[in-house]
């Protein structure tokens, strides 16, 4: 038995900082960059006097970065034991496991779903994970190999590379050990994970891709409710502290508008030095989680499109300490701030659910000036309404772009007033110049900004579109990841095979 599931990486497009309170609101992009975890058992067979015994085995790799770490697993207290080098393992795959194995003691009741639990804890847990290599920057490589920098060259090399890793500083402070590219790579991974252990073990069913609106919703709703609270529980331990969730609910649920839960429903998380895992989870799960995760993609005909500055990434928990800390000194100013960038972002939201609206209701006259538009800069877009539609369409377009416009002010001058590079210079000339380019929406850097990456949402497809070779020209590195509005899902088989299978279907024998 092989269980197989993916969860993807995201782009915070809007909601920066303001995410961290509640009730303010993010949009948060779900992305084709995807974590699997692949579970498997370790043994075929268990042996007659296992049932007696108090730990099983657990083994971890992690290809991609050339590691395997080895645990024995406790079954009485579902905590785990390293038997390996320390230096091969992660803390979130490791909450991940204890946290699942607990959830699985609390909401697994039948007995005969108990027997085989049981049974599939006592075979040994391997899990294998792997990353899209969007999760992480390969820019050095492509530069050793004297390739430029192009989608192309991302394009020829394998699927899960081997990852470089970081050496030195960066802007904020130390470099992270590996060079990633923001698309909260350690939430999708251990939503990966908890969601692969939780169906292999019986306490969930994820469903195919093709599945989720045909299979029964209140089944699945509930499925992602649990893997959603426990995988929000292992990320928060594992990162120390209990952050907005975002990332983690995107990887769940997929695109959608976020509004983040109270603290105070992890609290037991934090204070359990008196209690087993199982009561902790227990609590958890009784609490009323109280995030808000509406759908929320982008309209249709839109592409989002990322790019790798490469300046090796900024420290997103400095810089939100910088921000928090102007706040403090700073309330009236950084209140007044706060409040008009939390209007520019709804402003934005209203103006791309008018887009998604025009696109449901009057989609050929929706399509003939998307298309139309694609093709020019933003100041001649007026000139492509030939109906009432088709201005309305229009003027949404421009509304879209000018609130962005005012996020980025806003942005900017929140990183000023903290004293941290928000959206750096060497951004703002990158942005400034793709937000003049034909069929360019907007532009910006997601999330907590910094030096991570670049956003544009275009209007068409990216085949035509000028931005890609202009980044290029200005060493911006093109990534290949775009929206995908599907969260986590279960995947029919391991995707190194897949991928196999692919490249060699695309050979021609003469």
């Amino acid at each position: 038995m092989e269980v197989v599931v993916s969860a993807p990486g995201k782009v915070l497009i809007t909601g920066g900082y303001l995410v961290l309170d509640r009730p303010n609101s993010g949009i948060v992009l779900s992305t084709t960059a995807r974590f699997y975890a692949i579970v498997r058992p370790i043994y075929d067979e268990i042996k007659p006097d296992s049932w007696a015994w108090g730990w099983t085995d657990v083994k971890v790799t992690s290809p991609q970065l050339s590691r395997e770490a080895s645990y024995k697993l406790s079954l009485k207290k579902c905590t785990l034991q390293c038997t390996s080098s320390r230096e091969s393992t992660n803390p979130f795959v490791e909450q991940a496991v204890q946290y699942c194995v607990a959830a699985c003691k609390v909401v697994i009741t039948e007995k005969d779903k108990k027997d085989a639990f049981d049974k599939l804890l006592l075979q040994g847990l391997h899990i294998t994970i792997l990353g899209s290599n969007d999760f992480y920057s390969y820019r050095s490589q492509i530069e050793e190999r004297g390739l430029p920098l192009t989608p192309e060259a991302l394009t020829s090399l394998p699927p899960f590379s081997s990852i470089t890793f970081n050496t030195g500083d960066v802007h904020s402070g130390p470099k992270p050990e590996v060079a990633k590219t923001g698309l909260g790579s350690s939430a999708a991974m251990t939503t990966s994970v908890v969601a692969s252990l939780l169906h292999y073990l019986g306490a969930v069913s994820i469903p195919f891709p093709g599945n989720m609106y045909s299979e029964n919703g209140n089944g699945i709703n509930n499925s992602l409710d649990l893997v959603h609270a426990i995988a929000q529980s292992a990320h928060c331990i594992a990162q120390g502290k209990i952050g907005s969730g975002f990332d983690v609910s995107s990887a769940v649920y997929g695109s959608q508008k976020y509004v983040r839960f109270t603290p105070q429903v992890l609290s037991s998380t934090q204070d359990s030095s008196w209690k087993k895992l199982p009561e902790i989870v227990s609590d958890v799960l009784k609490q009323r989680w109280d995030h808000e995760n509406k759908p929320f993609s982008l309209p249709p005909l839109l592409t989002l499109l990322l790019g790798e500055p490469g300046t090796g990434g900024s420290s997103t928990p400095s810089m939100v300490g910088s921000v928090r800390k102007w706040q403090n000194s700073d309330p009236t100013n950084s209140q007044e701030i706060w409040q008009k960038l939390a209007d520019s972002n709804l402003l934005l939201e209203s103006h791309l659910k008018n887009l998604n609206k025009y696109s449901h209701d009057h989609y050929d006259s929706y399509k003939n000036v998307i298309t139309a538009c694609s093709r020019l800069p933003w100041n001649k877009w007026v000139e492509m309404v030939s109906d009432q539609i088709g201005e309305m369409v229009v003027k949404s377009l421009l509304s879209t772009r000018e609130a962005f416009l005012q996020i980025r002010y806003f942005l900017r001058e929140m990183g000023k007033a903290a004293g941290v590079p928000i959206e750096p210079e060497s951004q703002t000339q990158i942005l400034d110049l793709t937000v003049e380019m034909e069929g360019v929406l907007f532009a910006g850097v997601p999330g907590a900004g910094g030096f991570d990456a670049v956003f544009a949402v275009i209007l068409g497809d990216a085949n035509h579109n000028p931005v890609i070779s202009a980044w290029s020209s200005r060493g911006v590195l093109p990534l290949l990841v775009g929206e995908d509005p599907l969260g986590v899902r279960l995947e029919n088989g391991d995707p190194r095979a897949r991928d196999v299978s692919s490249a060699i279907s695309t050979i021609t024998i003469s």
